[in-house]
């Protein structure tokens, strides 16, 4: 079943961010999200993610599929990177994290604690709950921060994994990932200046 997007419009704290915007995410596609900081892209996720309500339109497809992945990697610092992924595999009624380890090279560092890890591992480790979720839409927002170029790779080939197997992406990124996407740029959508005009870009 497609994501589909009619007319939607979507704010922060009741100011329209962005408005207008139709599109559908199919089955094995993604489709990457640009537009300058502040145009709204966030926000957009964070609807198509369930986490706050459109100001208008409609938005088919992504009950109970979606998987978000945000700015925070959403670790228990207390807990080894084992533990993470099987603590999110159980909230997800998933049992294999063994895919979610290899896929992100976090193997090796199975049995270390996160409040241990490096800025790279941790968003390799946040990245890798979106593979124990089993959801088959992912919705990412500058899933890319903190890696290297390495990280980078393995990340794309997740998702192309993903992709194969029938899922679609949805992706904020500044980063050019290889990926056959689809690309929509927000910054035309944007709502008037004036309605904006005391919107907290931090969320936007």
């Amino acid at each position: 079943m497609d994501l589909t997007v009619s007319d939607l419009a979507v704010g922060r704290a009741g100011v329209p961010v962005l408005a207008g915007l139709n599109f559908a995410l199919s089955s094995g596609r993604a489709l990457v999200l640009r537009g300058p900081n502040g145009a709204g892209k966030t926000t957009l996720l964070r609807t198509v993610a369930g986490l706050q309500p459109p100001m208008a339109g409609h938005l088919a497809g992504a009950e109970d599929r979606v998987a978000y992945g945000a700015h925070a990697d959403g670790l228990k610092a207390a807990l080894t990177v084992t533990e993470n992924l099987r603590f999110w595999g159980a909230v997800f009624g998933q049992r294999d994290i063994e895919g979610a380890l290899r896929a992100f090279d976090l193997e090796a560092l199975a049995d270390r604690r996160a409040a241990s890890l490096s800025a790279g591992q941790k968003r390799r480790l946040g990245l890798a709950r979106m593979v124990v979720t089993g959801r088959p839409v992912w919705v990412l927002d500058e899933p890319t921060v903190s890696l290297d170029a390495v990280s980078v790779g393995l990340f794309a080939d997740a998702v192309r994994a993903h992709l194969n197997g029938g899922g679609s992406a949805l992706i904020a990124t500044h980063i050019e990932l290889g990926l056959d996407a689809d690309v929509l740029d927000v910054t035309p959508f944007r709502a008037a200046a004036e309605t904006m005009a005391h919107a907290d870009e931090a969320f936007l």
